[in-house]
């Protein structure tokens, strides 16, 4: 067995899945307890950047959304030598930034990149915890784009196939780690 199918295998030992939060209807799922099992943890970010060198994904940037896209993101960045952009929630940056609304599967939230955080010319890998509806990746990609610089690709630990996020970004290289049917 590979590491990516160790790690599809002990998902549900480490991410719970909590019925009605946010809200009556969602299905929550936390993955706080990846980061307890610093053992699955290690693996799901060998896993990540194994995808990210099987499909060639070239970056020079790290952009990840507050706050869980910020644990894989991080990491990442540091196995890869490579600046990661934490993009904040609206109001949260303390110098001008490129704001984007976009809307949650419960709702509707905005992301702000610093504007010099992104150059003209940057290839820039979008990572996040969860892919859902897709609507942050797609306001992130839509934030990097404003900034002229590329979305090189999107990299989820997470997958909801059932939720259809992948037809909001059928512009960018998608690649998802585990994915979730129910």
């Amino acid at each position: 067995m590979n590491k990516k199918q160790q790690v599809i295998l002990e998902v549900d030992q480490h991410v719970r899945s909590i019925p009605d939060f946010p809200k009556p209807g969602v299905l929550f799922k936390d993955i706080v307890p990846v980061f307890e099992h610093i053992d699955y943890c290690q693996k799901v970010i060998d896993v990540m950047l194994d995808e990210l060198k099987e499909n060639k994904i070239e970056f020079n940037k790290i952009v990840c959304p507050e706050a869980r896209g910020f644990l894989f993101g991080v990491p990442l960045g540091l196995a890869t030598k490579t600046g990661v952009v934490l993009a904040r929630k609206a109001n949260k940056l303390p110098l001008p930034g490129t704001k984007i609304s976009y809307e949650l599967e419960y709702g509707i939230e905005a992301l702000e990149i610093s504007k010099d955080s992104i150059q003209p010319g940057d290839k820039v890998l979008i990572v996040d915890d969860l892919l859902a509806t897709g609507g942050s990746a797609k306001a992130l990609g839509q934030i990097i784009e404003l900034n002229k610089a590329e979305v090189s690709g999107v990299l989820f630990y997470l997958e909801l196939t059932p939720l259809k996020g992948r037809e909001a970004l059928s512009k960018y290289k998608v690649l998802s780690i585990v994915p979730i049917e129910t």
